[in-house]
């Protein structure tokens, strides 16, 4: 794996060239996904579980097209379609399918069409402090704990053969696609949770609340567990089948359950219309899916999710061309 490129705190990151410049510096130059002939702005915000696939994807592609200037934000899945549907963004990263009752009507009040497009794959990694030592969760702990009105305060509470320490619990915050994701599936309904907790759409802030907290138990995307993987306990999930912990094999053949997922970029039709810089990127991204994923240490595709991925991209400049 190579080096990990950590997400700043303030939420935003520049790459490249100062600050990413505004919309009328696209350039005119004919597409690709490489050879340096491109030039402008792209502007991402969105999921802090895909930030470190973006922020890998944006340093990648500017090593061969340095005129691009591309931003990186983290501001969490809901936090970023709210910008995205507001049209302050070409493209939106997100840890869930955007929200059809919701989202999807701002965006098209707003005249923004877009093309959801898989990009990787995740885990939600449950973790605790480096010595608390809880080896495995079921499902039905873990709502037991995270439920809204949940009365656990000390962890031999879910079980008298866990250690006598005081719960604290770290989480994402509500914009995040990781929370909606795990309310829903081990709460069994989306948003709801307990309110007695330290949450955070910045996940770099829950590995350093974790690891410094004796009764610290957080989840978060599993890239940051691996980044951070010696000063974290990671605990397995029995979903009903045996204590599974979340790897790449058991995330990409869904053994990990319930909490693998896909994770997703939201290109607009109409930045990929009109910025060539954009659908530069889109194209790079989705070619080299794999080595991208690898390098950002998050799970990459299989092949048949590459195949759907690159359909999807296709169909998505079809509609912009038109």
């Amino acid at each position: 794996m190579s080096k990990w490129l950590a997400l700043a705190s303030a939420g935003v990151l520049a790459f490249g060239v100062a600050a990413c410049g505004d919309d009328s510096s696209d350039s005119s130059a004919s597409g690709g996904s490489g050879g340096g002939d491109l030039s402008g702005a792209v502007k991402i915000d969105g999921s802090s579980t895909v930030g470190p696939f973006a922020q890998t994807a944006a340093e990648q592609f500017q090593g061969e097209n340095p005129d691009v200037q591309i931003s990186v934000g983290t501001s969490g899945t809901g936090g970023g379609f709210e910008k995205f549907c507001a049209g302050e963004t070409d493209i939106s990263d997100a840890s869930r399918p955007i929200k059809d009752d919701e989202e999807a009507p701002i965006c098209k009040r707003n005249g923004i069409t877009y093309q959801e497009i898989t990009v990787a794959n995740d885990g939600i990694a449950v973790v605790t402090n480096k010595d608390l030592k809880i080896d495995c969760l079921t499902v039905a702990q873990l709502k037991e704990l995270w439920n809204t009105g949940s009365k656990i305060a000390n962890y031999s509470q879910l079980d008298p053969k866990f250690p006598d320490v005081e719960v604290s619990l770290y989480g994402p915050g509500t914009d995040s696609g990781t929370f909606d994701f795990f309310t829903d599936e081990i709460n069994g309904e989306e948003g709801v949770s307990r309110k007695e907790y330290q949450p955070s759409e910045d996940d770099n802030i829950l590995v350093q609340g974790v690891s410094g907290d004796e009764g610290g138990l957080a989840y978060f995307g599993f890239s940051y567990y691996e980044q951070n993987q010696d000063k974290l306990n990671l605990v397995a999930v029995d979903g009903g089948d045996g204590c599974v912990k979340p790897s790449l094999e058991t995330i990409q053949d869904g053994s990990y359950k319930p909490l693998s997922r896909p994770i997703f970029m939201y290109p607009s039709e109409q930045a990929l219309g009109s910025k060539p810089q954009v659908k530069g990127f889109m194209e790079y991204t989705v070619d080299n899916a794999e080595e991208i994923a690898t390098a950002a240490q998050i799970v990459p595709l299989t092949a048949a999710q590459v195949d759907k991925a690159k359909q999807q991209l296709k169909e998505a400049e079809a509609k912009a061309g038109k």
